[in-house]
């Protein structure tokens, strides 16, 4: 009666893919002046000088910069003296160990659980193991699993383990440049669309569905495929391994799923004649490890927030603030861009009144990417379209809110979240609720853009729903391509005060945390209404104290000057 549901979704996909093609391209690589991925985002958005400029206070931005840096700096040191389980697995990883034994235990578990004390760090002792036996590290991994024990790196000359596992660490850090290389090469030959670059979401549980999706997603027009993580995978203190097909709420982040999932995009890339960018989670117990894997299967983007995990999964605010650092060493090698997690306060309290705590989020999260060495290119801080869609005049405060972010982090490929949490069930009114989302990021030149679902709150999205949310964000953006070069922003009326407000607030905020220090603000609630203890969460038993002799030579080799404010 109705036809081959099958046969309509692509025809439906097919047209909209049809009328996709008509967009405006952004340069590639050769007409900018750097040929990596960030460079070309910042070249390719409108000139920031603008009609539409808010009046701010740039003495108070100055301010919240050096509040920002005097509170990460406290943190800073703590990261310098300690290390986690997570990093050592990581180092493990990037030497070339993987798989898991009989039991599907993974064997960087495996050898981190098997040091004896682990305040050296596993490299010391992976090292001393190659130099007196000869085998490689992933040799060595397997006969842990077996049962042998880890020989003792203090009788080995530190210059022999150090010389044993060089090789690998070398191989390592190659694979990362080579992914890296290879991204810049596609991005010569297959220029991207124009920001804001559009972004979807698959989450089925099942790669191979994602893998159809998220083609599907590409050939009506998405320019960023995400793949959301499974429930709760942040909480698992390990990386599950190999293709995954079931998963809730989402697919397992597993380097084949990562490798899968590229290689299809890569496919519909060359096809399109565009590059389309990947997306995952570099986030919870395993955020060092994932962001290992991701860089070596090139992936383009990670949610990598320095805060997030602490407030909205419960994992131990030491060990986070650890992983994320060593992650975003990672990330810079990679040219890999983060996305932080700032839209989320505004889904567990008042959009309104957490607009400052945004901002000086914002900022802490600026200032710790700078100490990991990722240029502001590579920082997609998080913003959202979450007003109450009943307040009056809430389009003005959304509107203050976006170009007060573009205006202070200019070089930043902002990453502008859709609205979620006043979505009803109306998809009508929730199609236009995201039209009004969409001509706010057009307007203030957001560059990162999560395309919202009419059917959000309903389900997970079809087909269909993305290409409709596609269709509506390509036709907003393109009809009002430049209407924010157009128009002025009234002095001292409503907008301007209400960026002026957040700016005061966000400083007020971040002044008070500078005073009582970061972990403090966090105990007492301060970001997004949730409180966490130093002490409490999950994973804190994994955080260790560094020995005098501790040795990373991957840290070592990422280590290099704070990147410029």
């Amino acid at each position: 009666m109705f036809g081959d549901l099958r046969e309509r979704t692509s025809l439906f996909v097919a047209l909209l893919a049809e009328s996709s093609k008509k967009r405006p391209r952004f340069p590639a690589a050769g007409t900018a002046p750097n040929d990596s991925l960030a460079e070309r985002l910042r070249h390719a958005r409108n000139p920031l000088v603008q009609l539409m400029e808010l009046r701010i206070d740039r003495d108070a931005v100055d301010r919240a910069r050096r509040l920002a840096d005097a509170i990460v700096d406290p943190v800073e040191d703590f990261i310098a003296r300690h290390s986690t389980v997570s990093v050592e697995r990581a180092v493990t990883r990037l030497c070339g160990v993987d798989g898991v034994d009989s039991d599907g235990v993974p064997f960087p578990n495996r050898l981190v659980d098997a040091l004896t004390a682990r305040e050296p760090g596993i490299a010391r002792a992976l090292g001393a193991a190659i130099a007196e036996t000869g085998r490689g590290p992933q040799q060595i991994a397997e006969a842990v699993a077996a049962g042998e024990t880890l020989p003792d790196p203090t009788r080995t000359p530190d210059a022999a383990l150090r010389a044993a596992l060089r090789p690998h660490v070398d191989a390592g850090l190659a694979r990362l440049d080579a992914a890296r290389r290879t991204r810049d090469a596609m991005l010569a030959r297959l220029p991207q669309d124009a920001p804001p670059l559009l972004y979807v979401i698959v989450a089925s549980g099942n790669i191979y569905e994602d893998r159809t999706a998220a083609i599907a997603a590409a050939e009506a027009g998405a320019q960023i495929v995400a793949v959301i993580r499974s429930t709760a995978q942040s909480l698992l203190d390990y990386v599950p391994f190999g293709a995954t097909t079931e998963g809730f709420g989402g697919t397992y982040a597993t380097q084949e799923n990562f490798r899968i999932m590229r290689a299809a995009l890569d496919e519909a890339s060359e096809r399109l004649g565009r590059y389309v960018m990947l997306t995952n989670y570099a986030s919870g117990l395993c955020m060092p490890e994932i962001a290992a894997t991701a860089a070596v299967e090139r992936l383009d983007m990670l949610l990598n927030d320095s805060m997030y995990g602490i407030l909205f999964r419960d994992i131990n605010m030491q060990r986070t603030f650890v992983d994320q650092h060593f992650s975003r060493q990672l990330n810079a090698r990679s040219g890999i861009i983060i996305n932080t997690g700032e839209d989320n306060y505004l889904t567990t309290a008042d959009a309104v009144e957490q607009a400052p705590a945004v901002l000086a989020s914002q900022f802490v999260n600026e200032s710790f990417a700078r100490r990991a060495g990722l240029p502001a290119g590579q920082m997609g801080l998080g913003d959202a379209y979450e007003i109450d869609p009943d307040l009056e005049d809430g389009f003005l405060f959304q509107l203050a809110q976006a170009q007060l972010a573009r205006q202070i982090f200019p070089d930043a490929p902002l990453k502008y979240m859709p609205p979620t949490k006043h979505m009803t069930g109306n998809i009508f009114k929730g199609h236009l609720i995201d039209a009004m989302f969409n001509l706010t990021s057009v307007m203030t030149h957001q560059t990162i853009h999560l395309c919202g679902m009419l059917t959000e709150a309903i389900h997970t999205p079809f087909v269909g729903d993305r290409a409709l949310a596609l269709e509506n964000a390509r036709y907003v953006m393109g009809t009002a391509r430049h209407f924010g070069d157009e128009i002025e922003i009234k002095p001292g009326g409503k907008i301007e005060r209400r960026a002026q407000d957040v700016l005061a607030g966000a400083v007020r905020i971040l002044d008070a945390v500078a005073e009582r220090g970061l972990m403090r603000a966090i105990e007492d609630g301060t970001f997004a209404d949730v409180r966490r203890t130093r002490d409490g969460g999950r994973g804190y038993d994994g955080v260790f104290a560094k020995a005098p002799g501790y040795w990373n030579p991957f840290a070592e080799a990422l280590r290099g000057e704070p990147a410029a404010a």
